[in-house]
């Protein structure tokens, strides 16, 4: 999604849902002798699950490369979570350029357990963003599937993917630092995880909207190759990364607007990270609106496009699971704003045509829509079109070009179950989240908790925690994807099943135009 696109979920949480000191903390038991300890850490009981918050993983300078971080021997507290990499609006107030740290949540810290391991990578494309996000803490999704949950986070917008290679040696790494955060802090699972009770050899990464999009780009990455055995995007895809040059006009837009020379590297050196947190109001000089960040084509770490011309072949073999909402842009196109307010069949093609990435004239859309689905309101072409148009072409790619190159083991689903919280929000952009992670009663979860949201929670923990446990979802009718049907798990208000390209009408349509990935 776009940089612009999780604004009112995460403006929501900061001030009408809860404080921050609440959204930072879970419901955690703590300071007694019962507390669980792996290697020199000592956590709490988070909700009735052992927990260990805030191990760090890494350390890195400004625009660098990260190091790994040996574990300490002497005795440590992992009982709060890490701060926040710098960014605008933050959900919590406490931010760090130091902010590489993961959480877990294990059902058993005893090396012998040797359960499977989800990582869970967060969204909020790659500008802003944290895994404190009370929809996104472990404690439930651990102990009902069955997994060690760690939860990562890394540097985002400037630090992490700020394109300065072009200003000498000492920032040859700055376009890509905050993927190999990732790498590095799956290189930490991979070598202390089985400590907390986790198998090293079965690693699932599963992120939704930016973290997905983040797994994407891990899945066309040589140093990433290994690291991981399966892997789940929830509504996040990177058919492209960004080009040298795109992502240099963004730099320069960003200097501009910070009144630096194009040569000071020196000054992005030093200036206090609040200062340089100014330059992302900057206007994207490619796209407009905000200032975009994004994995860069550096053929130094990224060496190809993640899904463009094909699915990189190193992960073709990896089981994978793609997911989309089927409203995706209900969440971030508010029907209370002024893009919808006042929409008719006059004005609708003028308000479609910035909202979609596909070139087709914004009139003989809406025609064509009308003529399929007579009955629908020019709000629901809206947001059907802009679904389509925008937050879904991605996922069709990735999953054809993994079925075009003979990866079999691809499934994908439709979130279709509309919100009982606000049902003018249909099943929107993030509203699988609470139904995987079972925090349907959480802050920012529109869910519900009634038993139909319970059934479709529970179906979702068997399917993503069976993919991590055998490398096949835990739903035996869910069927792999093929082009020949494309198969795709449909969850719904009333069922759970399996339904051959439910949206063949609009993947139709839509194809017949390419898709530009934004910021590519």
């Amino acid at each position: 999604m776009s940089a612009a696109d999780g604004m009112t979920r995460r403006e929501a949480l900061r001030g009408g849902l809860a404080g921050g000191a609440l959204l930072a903390a879970p419901a955690v038991a703590a300071g007694n002798s019962g507390d669980p300890k792996a290697l020199a850490y000592r956590g709490l009981i988070d909700r009735g699950v052992p927990a260990f918050l805030g191990i760090r993983y890494a350390r890195a300078a400004r625009f660098d490369r990260p190091v790994s971080e040996p574990v300490p021997t002497a005795p440590t507290p992992a009982t709060q979570f890490g701060p926040l990499c710098p960014q605008r609006n933050p959900m919590t107030p406490a931010m760090s350029e130091d902010c590489l740290f993961l959480n877990i949540w294990t059902p058993d810290a005893h090396p012998s357990a040797r359960r499977p391991v989800m990582v869970y990578f967060h969204g909020g494309a790659y500008n802003w963003g944290s895994v404190t996000d009370p929809l996104t803490q472990g404690p439930k999704l651990a102990e009902q599937g069955d997994v060690v949950v760690v939860t990562v986070n890394h540097r985002l917008n400037l630090f992490g993917y700020g394109w300065l290679a072009p200003l000498g040696e000492r920032f040859r790494d700055s376009g890509n630092a905050g993927q190999l955060d990732l790498i590095c802090a799956l290189e930490w699972i991979r070598e202390h995880i089985g400590a907390f009770g986790g198998d090293a050899d079965r690693v699932m990464v599963f992120g939704q909207s930016g973290g997905g999009a983040k797994i994407a780009t891990l899945m066309a990455m040589p140093a990433a190759d290994g690291l991981f055995h399966t892997a789940a995007t929830m509504s996040g895809q990177q058919v492209t990364a960004q080009g040298p040059g795109n992502a240099w006009r963004r730099t320069r837009a960003l200097l501009d607007h910070l009144g630096l020379a194009e040569d000071d590297g020196a000054a992005l050196l030093t200036l206090p990270y609040e200062r340089l947190l100014e330059g992302l109001e900057a206007t994207d000089p490619v796209l407009g609106g905000s200032l975009y960040f994004g994995p860069t084509l550096d053929m130094l770490h990224l060496h190809r496009h993640p899904f463009w011309p094909d699915a990189a072949p190193q992960t073709r073999h990896i089981p994978m699971i793609l997911g989309n909402t089927r409203h995706e842009t209900r969440a971030f196109i508010r029907s209370d704003g002024p893009v919808v307010q006042g929409l008719d069949w006059q004005n609708i093609a003028e308000r479609l045509a910035p909202q979609i990435r596909i070139d087709l004239p914004a009139d003989w859309v809406v025609a064509q829509y009308r003529a399929q689905f007579p009955h629908w309101s020019a709000e629901q072409v809206f947001y059907a079109a802009t679904t389509a148009g925008r937050s879904w072409p991605g996922q069709v790619i990735e999953a054809d070009a993994r079925a075009r190159a003979g990866a079999q083991a691809t499934w994908v689903y439709q979130l279709d179950r509309p919100s009982p919280i606000d049902p003018t929000r249909g099943a929107a952009h993030t509203d699988d989240l609470p139904y995987v992670f079972g925090t349907l009663a959480a802050p920012g979860s529109y869910s519900g908790t009634g038993p139909r949201a319970r059934t479709v929670s529970d179906a979702m923990i068997t399917a993503f925690a069976g993919m991590a446990h055998t490398g096949r979802p835990g739903l035996p009718s869910w069927a792999p994807y093929t082009l020949a049907e494309r198969e795709t798990l449909v969850i719904g208000e009333e069922s759970i099943a399996t339904r051959n390209d439910p949206r063949g009408w609009e993947r139709e349509l839509w194809a017949r135009g390419p898709y530009i990935q934004p910021g590519s």
